[in-house]
């Protein structure tokens, strides 16, 4: 499995990663999340440009996970990260988390932070073995309160949801 970022054709594919990604909310009475549509093209090839996407691809070089990131509040911020249940519990999300921290790690950046589902055991319990801590609403900057904001607007909010951290420092 290598990791680098993710090319302009293969942004199809991360759409197809995440849809299938996705059903295994079935499973656990969140069909509405399975059924979300995952970001659009542009809104992918926003950040490719930016350099903030990154795939693992498999020894044939086919993308089958994937990881966006956001400069939110002086941290990089885990937007999405997704891997193909046929690519599942192989430490391939981990992995991808990893590659994140150490580039993070090397611009100086102190912290990971992401939002996720508490209950799901592959959401906040999963966060929580790859280093992420939860984060109170004290601590949290303008941009993560305005995540959070944008998630419940979006109808996230519904399930119990935090924001995590992972320190790098």
């Amino acid at each position: 499995m290598s990791i680098r970022a993710v090319r302009t054709d293969e942004l199809p594919l991360l759409q197809d990663i995440e849809r299938a990604a996705g059903q295994c909310f079935r499973e656990v009475g969140m069909p509405e999340i399975a059924d979300d549509e995952p970001f659009p093209l542009d809104e992918l090839a926003r950040y490719r440009r930016a350099g903030l996407a990154w795939v693992a691809a498999d020894a044939a070089d086919v993308p089958v996970a994937y990881l966006l990131a956001d400069r939110v509040d002086g941290n990089l911020h885990v937007e999405q990260v997704s891997v193909h249940p046929d690519s599942a519990r192989r430490g391939i999300g981990r992995s991808l988390m990893d590659h994140l921290a150490d580039r993070a790690a090397h611009e100086g950046v102190p912290a990971l932070t992401l939002t996720t589902f508490t209950d799901v055991p592959w959401n906040a319990p999963y966060y929580a073995r790859c280093g992420f801590h939860p984060l109170g609403d004290s601590a949290l900057g303008p941009g993560l309160r305005e995540i959070c904001g944008r998630e419940a607007a979006h109808g996230l909010d519904r399930w119990p949801r935090l924001v995590m951290r992972r320190a790098l420092a």
